[in-house]
């Protein structure tokens, strides 16, 4: 079995988001489903980390407890050291604005606006002016300097992808999480944008925290995660496709 990751403490510098003690529950009585039991796992800054695990594992029940989309049952969450079941709901929307960004399976771009409108959309709703030397940097890394005044209808599927990426980078949040981003894309494109993740990773600095049943997907990380039941059950370091396929053989997946 694979040693599970150890809780790093909340004071901790190099922690971009931690939970500790995390239950999440559905439904009551003997129809009750506890998605996740008591989770303990903690996220490197400047990291590149995937979860996986068999299909009703509690990956993306996690992934939403950890960015404040979903409420746990009990336990805490911490994102970069902010206890986020203490807000209020205004200050866990500020929180979810300022401090995290999220690619999806869908690109979520607005159809209207151009691609450099979209990648600046989370600074318009928080009122704040995109710093020049960080958007240069990112529009630079992900290679969209070309494609800045395209509608989406007409980029290609990757480019919309490292769009919606470089959204997710702009505000410079704490952490990234990408849920099941390259579930509807074509082999060539899902590797495009995995390629910009780690390239946010590498060059930027960024934290990157993806859900994703795909091991060839996985591999792109630092480590991966593995869930079974609604717990950790180890986490597998520098991943390749054959190793993540042999640790979720592991888990019964």
């Amino acid at each position: 079995m694979i040693p599970a990751p150890s809780l790093a403490p909340a004071a901790s510098g190099t922690t971009a988001v931690h939970a500790s003690g995390l239950v999440k529950t559905y439904g009551t009585g003997s129809a009750q489903v506890r998605a996740l039991d008591q989770v303990d796992i903690a996220f490197a800054k400047g990291r590149f980390t995937a979860i996986m695990g068999p299909s009703g594992s509690g990956k993306s029940t996690l992934m939403h407890c950890l960015a404040g989309l979903d409420v746990p049952t009990a336990g805490s969450v911490f994102l970069d050291g902010t206890n986020l079941g203490g807000l209020s709901d205004n200050q866990l929307t500020r929180v979810r604005r300022d401090q995290v960004g999220f690619v999806f399976q869908s690109f979520n771009l607005l159809p209207t606006l151009t691609a450099a409108d979209n990648i600046r959309l989370p600074l318009r709703l928080a009122g704040r002016r995109p710093d020049r030397e960080w958007w240069d940097h990112v529009i630079d890394i992900l290679g969209l300097s070309d494609r800045l005044d395209h509608r989406p209808s007409e980029l290609s599927g990757g480019q919309q992808q490292r769009v919606a990426v470089a959204r997710a980078l702009i505000s410079r949040p704490s952490v990234i999480f990408a849920d099941e981003p390259t579930g509807a894309l074509d082999t060539v494109t899902g590797a495009s944008l995995l390629a910009a993740l780690r390239a946010s990773v590498r060059d930027l600095g960024q934290t990157v925290v993806m859900v994703t049943h795909d091991p060839s997907a996985a591999s792109y990380a630092d480590e991966v995660v593995l869930l079974a039941d609604g717990r950790v059950r180890g986490v597998l370091a520098d991943p390749t496709p054959d190793t993540v396929l042999d640790a979720l053989r592991g888990l019964g997946a």
